[in-house]
């Protein structure tokens, strides 16, 4: 299993009233890690998007176990919890800087057509991405 470690830079902007990083943040990290995760085994969204294609999240879930706060040093982890040719699953751990899981979270992607967003395969519409994801995945 391939997991994409990304160092994240936590913005004073980030945080909410509580001086923790505001709960809607971690999607944004969680794109981070995702789009780490894409550039490192050699792809590319934005040459999806020209393709004519686009990946959506379907479904989002997070978990939040421990604070981070402005000043901590975190990173989000990221790996293929699922590709199933139609569905691909991203997983995501936030750490911080002493190791601890903050949060834990899942996005579901579905690949579709930019013109219409009609669902399309992925397994057909990127087939040597596909075959990457599954040998690289959980």
């Amino acid at each position: 299993m391939y997991i994409s470690k990304k160092e994240i830079q936590i913005l004073y902007a980030d945080t909410d009233m509580m001086g923790v990083i505001y709960h809607a943040n971690y999607l944004k990290y969680f794109e981070l890690g995702r789009s780490s995760l894409i550039e490192e085994i050699g792809y590319s969204y934005v040459e999806m998007e020209n393709s004519g294609y686009f990946a959506p999240v379907y479904d989002v879930q997070a978990t939040y176990k421990k604070p981070v706060r402005y000043g901590d040093r975190a990173f989000v982890h990221t790996w293929i919890d699922m590709n199933d040719g139609i569905k691909t699953i991203y997983g995501y751990e936030i750490v911080n800087g002493d190791g601890d899981v903050c949060v834990e979270g899942k996005t579901t992607h579905i690949v579709v057509k930019k013109d219409t967003f009609r669902p399309v395969a992925f397994k057909k519409a990127f087939p040597k991405w596909y075959q990457k994801y599954e040998e690289i995945k959980k």
